[in-house]
């Protein structure tokens, strides 16, 4: 007889975060009233809307063919998880980084639970759609089954599936297609002050604004970045040298604000002046001080003597008291003459900096990536990797110390590195996270001479010689230069698909719910992932002894989480986990594969057992 699962012991939904039930939710908060019977009154909606309706049948908006399709992708849960891959990784149980290896689409709608609203700065440099560069072909039906046949680059007649041809007729809309969907998810994994940035050219940037202006909203689109990615003139153009490329940025919300940034030299030396007797502590400038009527504000108005004897009665920016007090530090000009309009004195070395230009025309060129790569591994391995600076130069702008940072088209890795060697140079602790599909390197290239099969294993090296690099460079550095590997497959939990010829069998076989190839560890981490809890838990291997038995278990960031997956279990077996909590560090949750128990009596008092150590969150898979 097949045991069924005891009704007390509650089961893991096995999918990944279900974005429609998410929205209809915050719809809920919003407006509780628009719901009758569980479900939307359109018109109690449109009513409480007011005049934010458009109600006209011609009205301002961007489609093309698909579009549907791809906004039913972004909210389509996933059945995969990810597999831990520790012997490829570098600090496995201490760092908090993440390399995942698989198709983006399915591996953010993965992250949607353990990161949601948790990354500060998402990056990605994705296809350009130049024709002949890598674009996604997702399939709606079994998403995760297309990209294992993907990862093959090759249909059965052996025609590429993954390059979008120019002379295709829905050029645009397969890159859209692919972005959309992506860029949906991505959204929501961004922090209420979160910023993306986008590397794009003139392929595309046209879309990528209209559909980042629909996703992330017009009034958080923050500028279209210029970056002068060469410094070349290519005289072999047909019309124009390209020398710039671009890079949108979108915040998550309006009230965003980027890091000002450091005054730059060319700036210092234009519009500040050279130190003086009067004025000797640096170079400095005369700012204004006077505020314009009606603005708001406000003001203060009051009468000031300049030291000529000259009157001044304006609005001022400053209240009396602090007008003196700026005076008494020597920090006033009042002109060659001394008896100009007042103006406050600031020094270069005071500023807090200013903003930043949209005009990035000496950060970095692509020619410094390449030459980096050629640094690490003795040979390009890629076309147009971004330069690190560049990178590190966006981390300034819009991560703190601690922040996440997510590029899910990691390609050369670039943005990892940048990380490292950020946190290196300012005692930071970002982490990040890269996602990269397994993409084949070209035949006969000179990476898969030099062994390397796939982009995300040159990815992975790139990251073990970076972080190498960073050491060298700064020796004391306590900076995270690991990273765990992760890497995308089907549910470890088998789907219930009887199989009509032999059901026999079929049944037999669902007394062990759980795929032969699967381990202790890969159940674990999909358990965290379905469950809501970040990858980079701390996690503690326990072994537990019982009638000359071993038991394993997992104790994931002290007791926070108690696993144990394995068989014929007992009742002392369970005892042992309920006293790990304690009423200074009580378990909070445990959770056991379904088929674990010895028998159906030994699972329901394992249950009252936990309850009454006062462990009532008891989950099976």
């Amino acid at each position: 007889m097949i045991n069924k699962p005891t009704p007390d012991l509650k089961q893991l939904d096995g999918q990944s975060m279900n974005l429609n039930e998410h929205n209809i939710e915050q719809i809920k908060k919003l407006f509780p009233n628009v719901f009758s019977e569980g479900k939307i009154d359109f018109d109690a909606l449109k009513s409480e809307l007011g005049e934010h309706i458009e109600a006209e049948n011609e009205r301002y908006h961007f489609t093309w063919n698909g579009k549907e399709q791809a906004k039913r992708m972004a909210t389509t849960p996933t059945l995969g998880t990810l597999r831990p891959a520790p012997e490829e990784s570098v600090n496995w149980d201490n760092t908090e980084n993440l390399y995942i290896e698989g198709d983006n689409l399915e591996v953010l709608k993965l992250l949607q639970k353990s990161y949601f609203g948790k990354v500060k700065m998402i990056y990605i440099d994705p296809p350009y759609n130049t024709g002949k560069d890598f674009v996604y072909k997702d399939d709606f039906k079994d998403n995760l089954a297309n990209y294992q046949r993907l990862t093959g680059q090759k249909d059965d007649e052996g025609n590429p599936l993954t390059t979008n041809a120019d002379s295709s007729g829905r050029y645009h809309s397969n890159w859209l297609n692919m972005m959309y969907p992506r860029l949906k998810l991505a959204r929501n994994l961004l922090r209420d002050d979160g910023v993306i940035f986008i590397s794009i050219d003139d392929h595309e940037v046209h879309n990528l604004r209209k559909i980042c202006d629909e996703i992330f909203g017009e009034a958080n689109f923050i500028s279209n970045f210029v970056w002068k990615r060469k410094k070349e003139v290519s005289n072999d153009s047909k019309n124009v040298s390209i020398q710039a490329e671009y890079f949108l940025a979108y915040s998550k919300t309006s009230s965003t604000l980027l890091t000002l940034e450091e005054l730059s030299k060319e700036y210092v030396a234009t519009s500040y002046k050279e130190p003086n007797e009067e004025f000797s502590l640096g170079k400095w400038r005369p700012v204004p001080i006077t505020v314009s009527k009606g603005l708001s504000g406000g003001g203060y108005e009051y009468e000031i003597q300049a030291p000529n004897g000259k009157k001044h009665n304006k609005l001022w920016a400053y209240p009396q008291n602090s007008f003196m007090n700026l005076e008494s530090k020597n920090l006033v000009y009042w002109g060659s003459d001394g008896n100009a309009i007042p103006q406050r004195v600031m020094y270069a070395h005071e500023s807090k900096g200013q903003p930043c230009t949209n005009l990035w025309d000496n950060t970095a060129t692509n020619k410094e990536g390449k030459k980096l790569i050629l640094e690490l591994f003795g040979n390009n391995y890629f076309d147009t990797p971004k330069p690190v600076n560049l990178l590190i130069r966006l981390l300034k702008l819009s991560t703190q110390s601690a922040d996440i940072t997510l590029d899910f088209f990691s390609g050369s890795a670039t943005t990892s590195h940048a990380v490292m060697q950020l946190n290196a140079e300012d005692n930071g602790n970002r982490n990040f996270i890269m996602v990269q599909i397994p993409e084949p390197t070209p035949k006969n290239s000179e990476a898969q001479k030099a062994g390397y099969e796939t982009i995300a294993e040159i990815g992975k090296e790139r990251i073990r010689r970076a972080a190498k690099k960073v050491k060298e460079e700064h020796p004391d550095t306590q900076a995270d230069l690991g990273f765990k590997v992760f890497k995308l497959d089907t549910s470890n939990i088998k789907k219930w698909q009887p199989n009509l010829d032999d059901l026999e069998t079929d049944l037999l076989s669902a007394v062990d719910n759980i795929l032969p190839d699967r381990t202790s560890q890969d159940l674990l981490f999909e358990v965290l992932i379905k469950y809501g809890l970040p990858l980079t838990l701390p996690i503690k291997q326990l072994n537990i002894q019982n009638n000359g038995q071993t038991y394993q278990a997992w104790n994931v960031a002290n007791n926070a989480l108690i696993a144990c997956f394995d068989k014929n279990l007992t009742l002392d077996t369970v005892q042992a986990i309920a006293e790990l909590s304690t009423p200074e560090n009580p378990v909070l949750r445990v959770i056991f594969r379904d088929a674990s128990f010895i028998d159906d009596i030994t699972k329901t008092n394992a249950i009252q057992r936990l309850k009454q150590a006062g462990i009532d969150d008891v989950l099976s898979i």
